[in-house]
């Protein structure tokens, strides 16, 4: 697929392996930039799965919060001291839905909800960005973190409910609501290039739709006491600390 992508894109593009649901792929991925000392202007971190079955990631982390989050945690972590501009995280307004448990993260003594369970990975995607922008401008850094979700744009994230009635409803959604693809893509390109103060979430206007620029976020996505608790859990679980 990463391939075939680049095959449609201008300029000179790398494609390179990188699972964002195992550790040890994040660690190969990152090392292939750090060892060589290449530079890193921007990072967009936009893996994401979405209301999927209950399922583990290689290291025992409930796949949405382990993919969505704690990957692209250790990931930025890793990368950090090479990248020279910005970090953007894809987060949702479905961060609505989130509340951060930080007594079970993974969902191991609660019943698994695929749709808070996504709630939850994209609240962390928020806290993390403010999180990180704070320890940026603590260490005197010149890099920026900032958020941004697509608004309710029709992708193949929708496609892997587990559910047939599931299917159906996104199916009808997609055409009934949803902005195209690009228009997702245009929220995430805004963050990547405008001057814009740190810790910045971007998105449509109106939530699903409208004009790009600085959205809103819940209370539970504003709590720096939240943002401080997580980075330290997370921090403990991916064996990864902020190195600057």
């Amino acid at each position: 697929k990463g391939a075939a992508a680049a095959a449609d894109m201008a300029g000179d593009v790398e494609v390179r392996r990188l699972d964002l649901g195992d550790l040890a792929s994040i660690r190969e991925f990152a090392e292939s930039f750090t060892l060589s000392r290449d530079t890193v202007d921007v990072l967009v971190n936009n893996a994401g799965i979405m209301a999927v079955p209950y399922t583990l990631t290689a290291d025992g982390f409930e796949s949405q919060i382990g993919t969505n989050h704690l990957g692209h945690f250790a990931l930025t972590n890793m990368l950090l001291p090479v990248i020279t501009d910005r970090v953007v995280t894809v987060s949702s307004m479905m961060h609505l839905l989130g509340y951060i448990s930080l007594a079970d993260l993974n969902w191991k003594s609660r019943p698994y909800l695929a749709w808070p369970a996504y709630g939850q990975s994209k609240l962390a995607n928020l806290l993390f960005t403010s999180e990180l922008q704070r320890r940026l401008s603590a260490a005197g850094s010149t890099l920026k973190a900032y958020a941004a979700h697509p608004g309710y744009s029709a992708t193949n994230l929708q496609g892997n409910t587990g559910s047939r009635f599931g299917q159906r409803f996104w199916d009808f959604a997609n055409r009934l609501t949803a902005t195209d693809a690009d228009f997702g893509a245009r929220q995430t390109l805004y963050a990547v290039s405008a001057t814009l103060p740190g810790n910045s979430f971007v998105g449509p206007r109106y939530g699903m739709r409208g004009p790009t620029g600085l959205s809103w976020r819940s209370p539970l996505g504003a709590s720096q006491a939240k943002a401080r608790a997580l980075w330290t859990l997370s921090e403990q679980l991916t064996a990864t600390e902020f190195p600057l």
